[in-house]
């Protein structure tokens, strides 16, 4: 999959230094012939920590969702396609890990490794114990504030997320209701004992959004109903509170403690601060 000559590179070498940034993927490939250049897919590095989201295509019609329970079967079918994760990236011995905190999906068998290097403008990953090349270009992103944190949740003790760089954020919080052993969300979605258990099984965010003049707006979101929401981030010491969307569709707040804090938190908007 990769290219035979040797060309200049428009990237720099890959390392946690250089990652830093918004990478969005246009190309998944396996050795059995099979491939995806349809699902939307951004992976968001921060200082350590990073968030990832990927939406299949063909999206359902979501206008009039306004809240988890609000969800069909049919637009859950859909959602339970959708993966993402969020937690730590690592590299040692050649290879990068992104360990995984927050998973959208079930948590998998095997470790999430791979190698990585520029060719041109594209940044190759080829995976370690699942074979699979991948194709991902680096978007426009402001520097600083460059942050991130991990969350536990105050209530319920659950994982959450936050990273920031430039004016784009992206925001993670598990479900609060474990999956079944040995499925995938979709199996777990489909043999729930009642709609309610299956909405539940599909309540984990993951968020990408921007730091506007208007606060921080929720632009694309795991939970669709989030979405043109504020996030509203207030810290105060090792806290954070966040907005949120309750069950019935009303304005809600969650409250954190911040347990694993990278550079240093900034929550205005800087009207010059969304590209570098």
């Amino acid at each position: 999959m990769s290219i035979a000559e040797p060309i200049s590179k428009t990237l720099p070498d890959p390392s946690l230094d250089t990652l830093p940034g918004l990478w969005s993927r246009s190309l998944i490939a396996w050795p059995d012939g099979r491939r995806d250049t349809t699902t939307w897919v951004n992976w968001f590095q921060g200082p350590g920590l990073y968030l990832d989201l990927r939406q299949p295509e063909a999206r359902p019609d979501f206008s009039g969702v306004a809240a988890l329970s609000d969800f069909t079967p049919g637009q859950m079918e859909w959602l339970a396609r959708q993966e993402g994760f969020a937690g730590e990236l690592v590299h040692e011995d050649g290879y990068f890990e992104w360990r995984r905190d927050i998973d959208f999906q079930p948590q998998a068998v095997y470790s999430d490794m791979g190698k990585l290097w520029v060719e041109g403008d594209v940044m190759i990953e080829e995976g370690k114990d699942i074979p699979y090349i991948e194709h991902w270009h680096r978007e426009p992103v402001g520097a600083e504030p460059c942050w991130g944190a991990r969350l536990r949740d105050r209530e319920s003790g659950r994982k959450g997320a936050l990273v920031r760089m430039g004016s784009l954020f992206m925001f993670a919080r598990e479900r609060h209701h474990d999956l079944p052993p040995g499925l995938s969300l979709a199996e777990c979605v489909a043999s729930a004992e009642d709609l309610g258990t299956a909405q539940d099984f599909l309540d984990c965010e993951i968020s990408q959004g921007a730091v506007t003049s208007a606060g921080w707006i929720v632009q694309r979101s795991s939970l669709p109903f989030r979405e043109a929401k504020p996030l509203a981030p207030v810290i105060g010491g090792a806290t954070l509170q966040t907005a949120d969307t309750g069950r019935d569709g009303k304005p809600a707040a969650r409250f954190w403690e911040i347990t694993d804090l990278r550079g240093v938190p900034a929550l205005e908007f800087l009207p010059n601060g969304a590209m570098s």
